[in-house]
């Protein structure tokens, strides 16, 4: 049983930490792309780019729901707790989903477009808006009691910390919507995409250097895991191979590479998420509370991981299976080989 209480919160952290890095990845190219729909100049580039999401993200988003899901299920106090501190950011993020998800629909039979393109563009970057500020919160800390139950203020969440997470995660996800649009576009609007590509990746790689160097001076709880061994040497490597991406992606850029720049924006992705992952393990409400505290019992664990089992090769067969059938080229609105 003690071997069980151990392992379990671990695997289900790694769980949970696999369904979160395939939202972001999978729908951070889909909120980037409706970013950028704020900046075309014409209806038909923004027709262009609407039918390049059409297909995928509904299925993106599914992600998310098994995370919070999984969260409920596999730390229940976790999920209590953080919602509570969270609940600014998350009711951002939630409107976000709502406006571009009618935006989306009532766009397609509009004849006057404008207002449906705005509501859509602005409810992509509210919706990022909100997940960065989450994220940069939770970084920061959560004040709870002995028992892990929220006692901060309703504000908490808002500093000039996670403003910064806030819009360095915005430039990374209108990063891997342009690379995704260099993949999927031609012509004029894929050259356009290469510019907001390198600036984007400039933009990212400044806001991440500043997060890296000011984390561990301003959390004390970051500073004394980054430090300890052997921790303070992968903590070092990181920056390292993140610099080496950065340099390989805008090297494609300036190639004019078209998939190339796209794999290297995932590759960064997993190593932020890599470094992330290791700041805040083996806490699941930093910096008080452990996944092993949080945990729910052994014996749900174990059920919700054969259900999980099933679930997760399905739900990969078929987000795999659309990006291979919709795999062509975007050309006026539809797509090609």
């Amino acid at each position: 049983m003690e071997t069980l209480n151990y392992f379990l919160p671990q695997i289900w952290f790694g769980i949970l930490a696999l369904f979160l890095f395939l939202y972001v990845m999978l729908d951070g190219f889909d909120l980037g792309v409706g970013i950028l729909s704020i900046t075309s100049s014409t209806e038909e580039r923004r027709s262009i780019l609407m039918t390049s999401l059409s297909n995928f993200w509904d299925a993106n988003e599914t992600w998310l729901v098994l995370m919070g899901g999984g969260l409920f299920g596999a730390f229940p106090l976790a999920y209590g707790t953080i919602l509570t501190a969270l609940y600014i950011p998350i009711i951002l993020m939630v409107f976000g989903f709502i406006f571009r998800a009618i935006a989306f629909e009532f766009r397609e039979e509009a004849k006057r477009k404008f207002f449906w393109n705005l509501a859509f563009g602005v409810g992509s970057f509210t919706a990022a808006l909100g997940q960065g500020f989450a994220l940069g919160a939770v970084l920061k800390g959560i004040k709870v009691d002995a028992e892990g139950h929220f006692i901060g203020g309703n504000w908490d969440w808002l500093s000039w910390q996670s403003v910064l997470v806030a819009l360095t995660l915005i430039q990374g996800y209108v990063l891997i919507g342009s690379t995704y649009l260099i993949w999927k576009t031609t012509d004029e609007l894929q050259e356009t995409h290469y510019k907001t590509a390198k600036i984007a990746a400039w933009t990212t790689l400044l806001g991440a250097i500043f997060i890296t160097i000011s984390t561990p001076i301003f959390y004390e709880s970051a500073r004394n895991r980054l430090f300890q061994q052997p921790l303070v040497y992968i903590f070092g490597i990181i920056p390292v191979l993140g610099i080496l991406l950065i340099s390989q992606l805008l090297t494609s850029l300036d190639r004019r590479q078209e998939r190339a720049p796209f794999v290297w924006t995932i590759l960064l992705f997993v190593l932020t998420f890599i470094g992330l992952g290791l700041v805040v393990f083996p806490y699941i409400i930093p910096p008080e509370i452990t996944i092993y505290e949080a945990a729910a019992d052994p014996s749900s664990l174990v059920i919700m991981i054969v259900f999980i089992g099933f679930l997760i090769p399905v739900m990969l067969f078929y987000n795999l299976y659309q990006y291979i059938v919709f795999r062509g080229k975007i050309t006026g609105g539809h797509y090609g080989e």
